[in-house]
This record gives structure tokens, C-alpha cells and sequence, in this order.
């Protein structure tokens, strides 16, 4: 079949897949947005390296880093506008660049995700058996975690729960990710409050006033280290995007999806600032005790500051902590299910996975898989080596970059003949989207490029290789070998036969000349009546 083209208010029957149309709302979309993204158990993971990386440049770095966040999450939202796709990148990247290009867009978001849903299930069990540990009074059971067959038994129940939640209906989902990201949020904010309530009244363990410089990317000491603080904030705010693939699932599929992208992105930049900042002037950035230099602190950052700040109530950032792995293994079986699903339905993947649970009006099928791939993802690493499954998600800077810049570019190629009609125009569909993505490929180059060495990451090596680059090549191998698998069984949609390339201003032409002659049988009819 030959895809038609989309009616910008996203009402065109290919967009309808038997997805439960207008379950989700715009604060639902954000709250799965943030979900997603899991600020709590990002921030946890993120802050001590950063600061080891940058000093007391944090907030700078994480500003500079929502930069092309913000940026492509612009050109993401006009793309939605006139393409509303459950698919996003792969269907978006399919119509303006073709099918080869396209799949390809759809594996980076795929493999992003299935690696993210092994190692968010790693760090639920680490702060599952923590706060047990912390509520029995027996530091002991924090140990359990290191036990490989309780730690996996543990780690896939964990995701059998999640896909069992993300198999039924968007409104469960929604209601359970409005409890988990709430109590998360609450504690989080709260603990930067308390941490600044201590800054102020003296009480706090290292008091260390604001300073202008924090805000200063240009005081960062070297290039290398701006760029490598730039590449670890990539993956604290990955995952907005999650809040456009429920698109057929919104009550406006062409302006709720966009503008809850938008609102989570900066929802998750505010929180970081306030709690990043909260944190440096309670404890500063020594190298002793709780400073945030210190190396000690550094792969978890919050439980070591949880009871100077909240004394008695300390548990309560742990909890909040696995609420957030919890909430974000959830609520990230949306994006591939529905990337799977939109590849199923257009041929470029089996059919199978296009299809539609007809209970629960979900893709169950492509939840299942997903479930299936992070589960066997986590369990065969963890069984090779602990530092190769962390691995792992120094190969998510790649992936990140290249599906986001892929999709950013889209954008700006798809609106290309609408680029100078308005000021509006000229900015959200060439000027952001496009410095977007050159930020991000220059990114992805250079992540590359360092990636070589085989000191990068846990400091395994292939050959001489480092073992970051060699994992991310086989996932990009991997991604082309199934792809031409499904060129052999299915050859349709890679000639071009079911998604037909096009551009924002055929498009419009398309739709105005439905609209003409719909006007004009209607006028007929009158004339009959």
C-alpha cells in the first residue's frame, strides 16, 4: 500500500491503528514525559561525575546541555503538528529521507530504549534491597544485590511487573505514573528546599555561597571537558521524547503531543538546576567527607547527602529514588512498544508487532518484545561482566545523537519550502531544529572519536578498541543485518511502496485539494437537494 498523506489534525485513518484515541491529556502526557526521563534516579547517577568532570560548572553544563534538548523538542513539535505518528523518528525520518534512512532512525530509538530498560531495572534493584537494608535496620541486605542469580530473579520480575502495567490501558499507566512521579517530585524539590533552608539558617555541612560562575560554561577549564559534561547531560534528558508517541493516543494528536515535549524539557531542566544548586551550597565541592568532589560519594551522590539534609527522613530520598527507576522502567516500554508497533504496521518489521491488543487497546505484542529484549539484554551481560552491562550506556550518547539529530534534520528538510514564509517559521523549522542537530552530530562524532580508546568508559578494551566503541558498532551492525533480513521477507516498504517521501508544503496542497473537492461534491449535493 501507499501511504497517504496525514490531514494536519492528525485524523487520517493511518494514523489509527486501534490505539485508545484521546486517553491521554496534556498533564497525562508530561507526567509520562517526566516518567520517562526519571529526574530522581538520573540526577542521582549524573551529578557526582559531573561535578567531577566540570567543578563547580554543574548548572552551566546542565544548561548548555538543554540546549539542543530544547531545540530539537521545537522541531519534534512541528513535526508532530503536521505528521501526528506513533512511529516519530522512524516514520518522520521515512518520509523525508526514505526507508533505509527511516529504519535506521527507528533501531537508534529502539536499541536507546531496550538499554535504558536494563540498566533503569539495575538501579531499581540496587535502591530496592538499599531502602529494605535502611527500613530493617540491616545493612547486610543492601548486599543482595550483589548475589547474581537474586539480582537477576529480582531485576525481571521488576520488568514483568512494569510490561504487565504497560499492556493494559493508557489510563492505567497514567494513573499510576501521576502517583510515582508526584511522590518522586514532592521528595526531590523538597530535598533541594531543606538543603537551601539550611544554607540560609547556617546549618548546612560545607555553606557555600551562590556564585556567578556556576552559570559560566566559559569557565570550564579545557574543550575535552566541556564536551564530555555536555555528552553525559545527553542522557539526563533523554526520554521527553516519549511524550509524542502517544500521539494517536491524545485528545489533540497534532498540539498536545508537541507542546507536552516541550513543557517536560523544561520541567526537567528546572528541577536539576534547583536541586543541583541546592546541593552545592549545602556541601560544596571538596574533595573530604560529603563535598561533591569527593570520589568516594561519587556514583551515588544523594544517598551520602540524604541524612545530613533530612536527617530522620533520609529514607524518603532513597524511596524516592526507586520510586523514579520504577516509574521510568514503566513508563519507557511506551516509546518502543509504539515504535515497534508503527513498524509492524508499515511493513518494516513482521507484521505481527502491528498489532493491537484488542482488550486493552495497546500494542501488547511490541510491549511483550521489548520486555523480552531488555530482559535477555540484562541478564547475557550481566552474566559477562558487571562493567560491560555499564558499558553499555556510555554507547547511549551515540544512539541518543544520532536518532535525535536524525530526526532534528527531518525536520528542517520536511519544512524546507516553508522556511522564509515567517519569522515562526524561519525559527522553529530551520534555525532551532537544524543548530540542534549540528550540535548533536558534532557530538556524536566526537563521542566516536573518544569512544576509541580503550580507556573510555570502564576502561575494557576489544583488540586494542575500547569496548564502548565495539558495543556500539555491533548494535549498529546488528540494526543493519535485521533490516536487510526484512528487505528479503517483506521488500514493500523499502521500495518505497507504503510511506511515500514528502514535504511540508505538498502536503498542505494535498490536503487543500481533498478539501476543495470534498467542498465541491458538497456543493453538488445541494444543488441536487
Amino acid at each position: 500500500m501507499t501511504s497517504e498523506p496525514l490531514a494536519r489534525d492528525g485524523s487520517d485513518d493511518m494514523s489509527r491503528r486501534g490505539l485508545a484515541a484521546g486517553s491521554v491529556g496534556l498533564l497525562g502526557a508530561v507526567v509520562i514525559g517526566v516518567s520517562c526521563v526519571a529526574p530522581a534516579y538520573t540526577l542521582t547517577g549524573a551529578l557526582g561525575p559531573t561535578a567531577s568532570e566540570v567543578g563547580a560548572q554543574v548548572p552551566a553544563i546542565f544548561a548548555v546541555g538543554f540546549i539542543p534538548m530544547l531545540l530539537v523538542a521545537l522541531g519534534y513539535r512541528e513535526l508532530n503538528l503536521y505528521m501526528p505518528d506513533s512511529g516519530t523518528s522512524f516514520t518522520w525520518a521515512t518520509r523525508v529521507f526514505g526507508p533505509w534512512v527511516g529504519w535506521m532512525a527507528g533501531w537508534g530509538v529502539i536499541v536507546a530504549t531496550v538499554v535504558v530498560l536494563s540498566n533503569i531495572a539495575a538501579i531499581a534493584v540496587d535502591f530496592f534491597y538499599l531502602m529494605l537494608a535502611q527500613l530493617l535496620g540491616r545493612p547486610d541486605v543492601a548486599a543482595l544485590t550483589d548475589s547474581l542469580p537474586v539480582n537477576i530473579a529480582t531485576c525481571l520480575i521488576f520488568i514483568a511487573l512494569a510490561t504487565l502495567v504497560s499492556y493494559r490501558d493508557m489510563q492505567t499507566t497514567q494513573r499510576l505514573q501521576y502517583a510515582l512521579v508526584g511522590f518522586q517530585l514532592v521528595v526531590f524539590v523538597g530535598f533541594g528546599l531543606v538543603a537551601l533552608v539550611r544554607w540560609l539558617t547556617g546549618t548546612a555541612w560545607n555553606p557555600t555561597p551562590i556564585e556567578l560562575s556556576w552559570f559560566n560554561p566559559l569557565a570550564v577549564p579545557d574543550a575535552s571537558t566541556f564536551i564530555a559534561g555536555v555528552s553525559l547531560s545527553l542522557f539526563i534528558y533523554w526520554g521527553w521524547d516519549v511524550s509524542l508517541t502517544v500521539n494517536e493516543e491524545a485528545d489533540d494528536a497534532s498540539s498536545t503531543p508537541g507542546r507536552a515535549a516541550v513543557l517536560t524539557v523544561m520541567t526537567i531542566v528546572s528541577v536539576y538546576m534547583f536541586v543541583t544548586i541546592g546541593s552545592m551550597m549545602f556541601a560544596g565541592l571538596g574533595e573530604d567527607g560529603i563535598g561533591l568532589g569527593n570520589p568516594a560519594i561519587q556514583d551515588n551522590v544523594f544517598f551520602a547527602l540524604a541524612r545530613p539534609v533530612l536527617g530522620p527522613f533520609a529514607i524518603l530520598l532513597s524511596t524516592a529514588v526507586l520510586v523514579s527507576s520504577a516509574a521510568s522502567l514503566q513508563s519507557t516500554f511506551v516509546s518502543p512498544a509504539r515504535t515497534l508497533l508503527s513498524m509492524g504496521y508499515y511493513g518494516a518489521m513482521p507484521e505481527k508487532l502491528g498489532e493491537i491488543s484488542p482488550r486493552f487497546l495497546t500494542p501488547g505484542r511490541a510491549t511483550v518484545v521489548s520486555a523480552v529484549a531488555a530482559s535477555t539484554f540484562y541478564t547475557l551481560l550481566r552474566f559477562v561482566s558487571t562493567s560491560v552491562l555499564w558499558d553499555t550506556v556510555q554507547t547511549l550518547g551515540a544512539m541518543i545523537a544520532f536518532y535525535y539529530g536524525l530526526t532534528a534534520f527531518a525536520a528542517v528538510w520536511y519544512f524546507r519550502g516553508k522556511w522564509f514564509s515567517s519569522v515562526r517559521n524561519f525559527f522553529f523549522t530551520l534555525v532551532s531544529p537544524g543548530l540542534g542537530g549540528l550540535i548533536l552530530f558534532l557530538l556524536l562524532g566526537l563521542t566516536l572519536k573518544d569512544s576509541l580508546n580503550p580507556e573510555y568508559g570502564s576502561g575494557s578494551q576489544v583488540f586494542g578498541v575500547g569496548l564502548v566503541f565495539v558495543l556500539t558498532l555491533a548494535l549498529i551492525l546488528l540494526g543493519v543485518v535485521l533490516m536487510l533480513v526484512q528487505y528479503v521477507r517483506a521488500p514493500a516498504f523499502f521500495r518505497g511502496e507504503v510511506i511515500a517521501r514528502s514535504d511540508a508544503v505538498t502536503e498542505e496542497l494535498k490536503v487543500a485539494t481533498v478539501l476543495e473537492e470534498d467542498d465541491g461534491e458538497a456543493s453538488q449535493l445541494r444543488a441536487a437537494s
